[in-house]
């Protein structure tokens, strides 16, 4: 726990390249999570293309998602439409459903930290709906 307390103070950003066609990840940190059983700590560094969004998945993890440049829109399904900007945070829990997940400018690109706390070897994100 101490070491997600760390991460989170942090917040270093993290999401999987598979559900963002025309974005970029780059994996920042990995670890295990001692005192919990087959569970990791994933940190993805994302960069989303002017106009790009993703479709609507799920990360089946605790998701934490920090802003660093530009401007993103996320909701979850039955949750607020949240538009976020540089130092903002979301967070879905590991049962959401991420519905809305895009740059909000066409013309520059949005750049976001994404942390995961998930079963060791899983994958981040799988589509949903």
């Amino acid at each position: 726990m101490r070491v997600l307390k760390v991460l989170i103070a942090g917040m270093v950003l993290v999401v999987s390249a598979p559900a963002f066609s025309q974005s970029t990840a780059n994996a920042v940190f990995q670890t295990d999570v001692a005192d919990v059983t087959n569970q990791e700590i994933l940190v993805l560094e994302v960069n989303y293309a002017a106009g790009n969004d993703s479709p609507v998945h799920r990360h089946n993890a605790h998701t934490i998602v920090y802003v660093l440049e530009g401007s993103v829109i996320m909701q979850v399904a039955g949750g607020e439409l949240q538009t976020l900007g540089p130092g903002d945070v979301f967070y879905e829990t590991p049962s959401d459903i991420h519905s809305v997940s895009r740059n909000a400018s066409d013309t520059e690109p949005a750049k976001i930290l994404v942390f995961f706390l998930k079963e060791k070897d899983a994958a981040t994100t799988e589509p949903a709906g």
